[in-house]
């Protein structure tokens, strides 16, 4: 044990610092320690109702996973010389960047505007530390499975999740960046469109890109 954690005091050295700095600009930016509802939760499934992105986990949960398998898999790719450990660590500090990012006004915003997310006001710090966890489960579960059935099980988590909750980390990337209004009709019940018809029409944006 002594000789592991000094042969890793530096990586952990880093994630600790990564942390509570992330930690720290949550805090600033005015988010909540835990849910406004006093409660901890370990589950909270309703992605439309107050609980949601408040508690330890919820449906979203699995996007952050997938964050770690995106994650993983890039940096295979840019720095494939890097051991496993350093590659962990810039995962969990692109995570917690982006956990930041995530809950500034701007992007709170745009959240509300043009997701289903109407009454998105942001994390819990709770939630956010517990997103940046799951990212790094997300990447230990690709180096377990290998590329191609961590691929597969990509892509059932983004249908599982298009199905369950209208919604996954591919539409959420799209409805941020390109929303479409049909998706959002959709996401908000008020259409029939379903997730087939979502990737024909993302397939034809695409291809005219």
């Amino acid at each position: 044990m002594d000789q592991f954690l000094q042969r890793k005091r530096w990586p952990i050295l880093a994630l600790t610092i990564i942390l509570i700095v992330t930690v720290l600009l949550l805090r600033t930016q005015g988010r909540i320690w835990i849910c406004a509802c006093g409660q901890i939760l370990l589950w909270a499934g309703d992605t439309m109702s107050s609980d949601n992105s408040q508690h330890i986990s919820d449906p979203y949960t699995f996007t952050h996973i997938l964050h770690g398998f995106i994650f993983f898999w890039l940096l295979v790719l840019i720095l494939p010389r890097l051991s496993l450990t350093w590659r962990f660590v810039i995962a969990i500090f692109i995570e917690a960047a982006w956990e930041v990012v995530e809950n500034t006004s701007f992007v709170i915003e745009r959240y509300r505007e043009v997701t289903a997310s109407l009454g998105y006001t942001g994390d819990s710090i709770i939630n956010s530390v517990a997103d940046i966890f799951f990212c790094g489960i997300g990447f230990i579960l690709v180096k377990y499975l290998g590329f191609w059935r961590s691929f597969i099980l990509f892509i059932i988590i983004e249908l599982i999740l298009a199905f369950w909750i209208r919604d996954s980390l591919i539409l959420n990337i799209i409805m941020l960046l390109y929303p479409l209004d049909a998706i959002k009709e959709w996401q908000l019940g008020l259409s029939s469109f379903s997730p087939y018809q979502i990737l024909t029409t993302i397939s034809n944006i695409l291809a005219f890109a």
